[in-house]
């Protein structure tokens, strides 16, 4: 399942119910009179532990941009069934997390909150809440969630990878190509603040800011608490609006000095940075001449500076990548298998798509 942090979105209503926001599933379907659940209010089973439809409900409504074409019916019921997946690995992996006594503690579920709510004031944290039509219990019940996973994983997956110098030299020699540089390259990240309005309600956890005071606050105070020793990668993947960048702890990856060199501003700033360095609050840009508008604000980690040329074994960042390479790899793999094998060791009853293939569509 994914996180809370990128759970919940694309998908939207038909026009004629975005005004009453998320219809109920067995409205929208139409077959609560030939649910096989133990309840109408049911939507799967797993193990005996019962989902509800209003959970389906809830991560679907919060995926929703109501701005968008509609879909058909049929492209929201594979939306459903998809949410309804994840939700249905989610607890699987929850009770196995339970058997082994990895579920996340009051504490730590505690201390999520309070970084999450540090930007905010509690006004402000409780309206960012109501936007998303979320509860605290709610909020805290997805993190939970994603600590009990995260602490699974890392006990039954990540505990079982082990890349050898073997492995690495193999991997060198299978690619070296692949490690000349016709130019320098940077090694990046960044946390980037968007001060244009959504139409999609953000993740909490990503904290969307809505206009430009709100995003100059927010980039500022992240700054700040860089400046005070906070960690880059935890920043960007809690705060950061850059969907593609923030799972990922705000990495954007290697760029061509040639490619930077296209964004001066960007460019003279991070090239007289010490790798681990940050930048300054820069703004970010749409358009050109006059023309060109700011569309929010940045700030980049210079990870890694490579120069032109071979790149050699020896090199201890040519090995580090390799060998992080490799671990993701085998973690993807191991974490694919693992949950096929609990799945197949579970009991699931899923209702909606027994319904929706009795009946031969919706």
């Amino acid at each position: 399942m994914p996180s809370a942090s990128d759970m919940y979105r694309t998908c939207s209503f038909p026009a004629a119910r975005k005004a009453a926001g998320v219809v109920s599933l067995a409205l929208v379907l139409g077959v609560a009179g030939c649910h096989r659940s133990p309840s109408a209010n049911v939507i799967a089973t797993v193990n005996g532990k019962e989902i509800p439809v209003s959970e389906l409900d809830r991560v679907y409504k919060q995926s929703v941009d109501p701005s968008a074409p509609p879909l058909s019916r049929e492209e929201e019921g594979v939306k459903r069934l998809q949410f309804l997946h994840s939700l249905i690995e989610n607890e699987i992996l929850q009770q196995r997390a339970a058997k082994l006594n990895l579920v996340a503690t009051d504490e730590e579920v505690d201390a999520k909150v309070t970084d999450m709510k540090s930007p905010y004031t509690q006004e402000e944290f409780d309206q960012k809440l109501k936007e998303r039509n979320e509860t605290l219990q709610d909020l805290r019940r997805d993190i939970r969630n994603d600590l009990t996973r995260s602490k699974l994983m890392n006990k039954e997956i990540e505990s079982k990878i082990n890349v050898t110098d073997a492995d690495i030299s193999n991997y060198y020699n299978a690619h070296k190509s692949d490690f000349n540089l016709i130019e320098p390259d940077y090694h990046l990240a960044r946390i980037v603040v968007s001060n244009q309005p959504s139409k999609q309600v953000a993740n909490l956890q990503n904290n969307k800011a809505t206009n430009d005071a709100e995003a100059k606050k927010k980039i500022q105070l992240l700054r700040s608490r860089l400046d005070s020793g906070a960690d880059f990668y935890s920043l960007a993947a809690q705060f950061s609006e850059d969907s593609t960048s923030s799972p990922s702890g705000g990495d954007i990856g290697f760029i061509p000095e040639s490619q930077l060199r296209e964004i001066p501003d960007v460019f003279n700033a991070i090239d007289k940075l010490k790798a681990g360095q940050a930048t300054d609050v820069l703004p970010t840009f749409q358009g050109e001449g006059s023309s060109r508008k700011t569309t929010g604000y940045a700030i980049y980690l210079l990870i890694e500076k490579r120069p032109a040329g071979q790149r050699e074994l020896n090199n201890p960042n040519v090995r580090q990548s390799i060998r992080q390479l490799l671990r993701n790899n085998h973690q993807q793999l191991l974490q694919q298998a693992y949950i096929e094998m609990l799945y197949d060791d579970a009991k699931v009853h899923n209702y909606l798509a027994e319904d929706i293939f009795k009946k031969g569509g919706l």
